[in-house]
């Protein structure tokens, strides 16, 4: 796979898919956003920022604040792969939230989701 590619993304391209996902669900943006906080530990104020700025997916993860130590107990597959079994630190941090916003798509409770 092309990480790079990824990578390079506009994190004002990727957020709106991965809120759209929730909300075709019956989920919250709200719900997206607490998610992308427990994870990364940035703020809803700065996510805004950043979807009017230029800050591509690979450097929100790169230069996550406070990467929540929990994370590794997500476990489970994204388009056929385990996250706990990809390689590539950068890309199993992307794979990571992919995992927990389909666990919220899928009407997993936020406690569940957030591992509490």
């Amino acid at each position: 796979m092309d990480y790079e590619k990824v990578y390079q993304m506009p994190f004002a391209k990727v957020y709106p898919l991965l809120v759209n996902k929730a909300l075709r669900k019956g989920r919250t943006q709200a719900e997206v956003d607490e998610i992308i906080a427990w994870l990364t530990g940035y703020e809803t104020v700065q996510l805004q920022e950043f979807l009017d700025g230029l800050l591509t997916y690979g450097d929100f993860f790169r230069n996550a604040p406070s990467p929540n130590p929990d994370r590794i107990k997500i476990k489970g597959s994204v388009c056929g792969v385990k996250v706990e079994e990809i390689q590539e630190p950068l890309m199993r941090e992307i794979r990571y939230l992919d995992k927990l916003v389909d666990e919220l798509a899928k009407g997993k409770p936020m406690d569940k989701i957030l591992r509490k």
